[in-house]
Order: structure tokens, then sequence, then C-alpha cells
């Protein structure tokens, strides 16, 4: 059995409440009794992409488990580089920043669905091309999920839904060609949801530093559909030996009890 941690949206600035909210989510992961295959953080690491809040952010983020990290629309690619990551001259400080982790009978591909300079999301050519080339590469009995911050379909939440993943067609063109794929995680909507997109399920994980209310819970106002007194959340994600993938959402109370 495989078991993912899944948080994203954690917005690290200059203040003491987007850290200690994340803070509160990496004490809850560190309390387990096991270890975790991985802990994905699917973007917006950085509320305003500052060197020096991914200097924040890498010592928050730090885990006994595996932590893979991506980048989101709040996030600016060379200091996410250079400040997150550790690379001091990266080759291309403003090419896409893909990863892949090869787990123990799992592959996590995490995309860049960032767009410099924009908050909508869009897959580069480029970062097909390497998911393509990442799943080619892994055998066709490992199950492969595919992770980026942008959901690449209507979560039917009108602000998110105006800053979805476009151009989600050759995604879902991708996936047909590669059966090997599980399940597609991502962020940005603040909510945890699940729904589907080319066939599978597609997982979003809630945000950590703030949730956003739906449409039918709040006033038309734009100011009430962000709700910041909800506590931080997180997904698990489980895929058993049989390929079924199932997630539990769990909020975390900072300050609550420790397992034992």
């Amino acid at each position: 059995m495989i078991v993912i941690a899944h948080l994203s949206d954690i917005h690290i600035d200059s203040g003491q409440r987007s850290l200690d909210r994340t803070q509160a989510v990496m004490d809850h992961l560190e309390a387990l009794p096991y270890d975790l295959d991985a802990v994905l953080v699917t973007g917006d690491i950085a509320d305003h992409g500052l060197p020096a809040e991914y200097e924040r952010a890498r010592a928050v983020l730090t885990s006994r488990h595996p932590v893979l990290v991506g980048p989101g629309n709040h996030d600016e690619r060379a200091a996410f580089r250079g400040h997150l990551l550790g690379e001091r001259e990266p080759a291309e400080p403003a090419a896409p920043i893909n990863r892949v982790h090869r787990g123990d009978g799992f592959v996590l591909a995490l995309c860049d669905s960032s767009v410099p300079g924009k908050d909508e999301g869009h897959l580069a050519d480029e970062t097909l091309a390497w998911l393509e080339e990442t799943l080619a590469e892994t055998p066709g009995d490992v199950p492969a999920l595919v992770a980026f911050h942008h959901p690449p379909a209507l979560l039917h939440q009108p602000f998110i839904d105006g800053l979805r993943q476009f151009g989600a067609e050759r995604l879902a063109a991708l996936a047909d060609r590669h059966p090997r794929i599980t399940a597609f995680l991502c962020g940005h909507a603040h909510t945890p949801a699940a729904t589907t997109f080319a066939g599978r399920p597609l997982l979003v994980a809630p945000g950590v530093v703030s949730t956003l209310r739906l449409p039918w819970e709040h006033r038309a106002h734009p100011e009430d559909h962000v709700h910041l007194d909800q506590p931080p959340a997180l997904a698990f994600h489980v895929l058993d030996d049989e390929g079924r993938l199932t997630t539990h959402y769990r909020c975390v109370v900072p300050d609550g009890p420790s397992y034992g």
C-alpha cells in the first residue's frame, strides 16, 4: 500500500500566520507513526515569489518523508529554483520546473502548470514532452500519478474556473496514450474536491492558508469567498495493491493530539 500526503497553497509570506499553519500540517505528518511514501506540495509555495519567502518555506517543508514541491501562479521560477530547490546557478531559470519522484511501486510526476505573469495555468509544450518521456520510461505495470497546480477541469467555483488550466485537451490526448496514469492531482482551488478528467480521478487538495467558499455558501460579494477561519487541511491518497486509489481529507488543528 502506497500513501501520499498532498497539501497545497501554503502561501508563505513575511507574516506568522501562513508559516504557523504550514508548520501545523508538517508537524501532523511528522507525528505519524509510519513513514509516508511521499509528501506532495502542489504550488503557491510563496505568496509573492520573494527569495525570503522561499527561504522560510524551505525550512518549514523539511520532513523525514520524501517531499516533492512544484510551483503555482504565485510562485516565481528563478527564486523558486534558487532559494527553495537550492539550484544556485540554473542553466535556464525561467524554464518550467518539472520534477519526478520514482518511489517503490509508483511514479509521481509533478508538472509546472504556471504561466509567468499570469494567474491561469497551461502546460507548455516542453512540459508535455517531458511528461511523455517520463511516462515512456516507466514500466507498464507501474502506476503513475500526474500532478500540477491548476485543475484542468471545471470545479463549478467561478473564481477558480476562470483561472484553471487551459489547453487541457492536449493533456487528455496524452493520457489516452498512457493507460498507466492512475489519477491527476492538483491544488489552486483552496477547497477539497474530487471529479474526473480524461477518464481518471482528478483530486484537488484543500488550501493550507485558507479555504475558498463555494458559490452557494456566501453572498455575491468578492470579499466573502475567502474563509480564513477554517483549519488547514490536506489529503491522503492511498494506492492499494490492486491499483485502486482512495483519498481521505483531513483537517489539522494546531497543537492537537499527537499520534502514538
